[in-house]
């Protein structure tokens, strides 16, 4: 059974930058696309960004396509999301996901393995 493990979010400034990563704990990742998805305060979770299992494709949401970059290293089994141009906007718990079955990343509703977040603050 594949586990994810987040880490990097922490507070940084307006304009800052942070990089996520997001590592398989059991075994290698390239079965699963990858997904970056936000929860931010009274609000729903959201997809930010998603890669495919050999990271030939990419997407990202609007608000985050000329700030944010999304990577992977199957060898490594970690995906990245490297943020820059952070705003008050970004502040957010960070998930990453997988989705199996050779599925497009943006089936943003077909995530079937997750991890248990990262906070992200953005603030002055």
């Amino acid at each position: 059974q594949y586990k994810l493990v987040e880490s990097g979010g922490g507070s940084v400034q307006p304009g800052g930058s942070l990089r996520l990563s997001c590592v398989a704990s059991e075994s290698t990742l390239d079965s699963y696309a990858i997904g970056w998805f936000r929860q931010a305060p009274g609000k729903e979770r959201e997809g930010v960004s998603c890669i495919s299992r050999l990271g030939g494709t990419t997407n990202y949401a609007e608000d985050v396509k000329d700030r944010f970059v999304i990577s992977r290293d199957n060898a490594k089994s970690t995906v990245y999301l490297q943020m820059n141009g952070l705003t008050p906007e970004d502040t957010a718990v960070y998930f990453c996901a997988g989705i199996s079955g050779f599925r497009r990343c943006t089936i943003w509703n077909g995530y079937d393995l997750w991890g248990q977040g990262t906070q992200v603050t953005v603030s002055a």
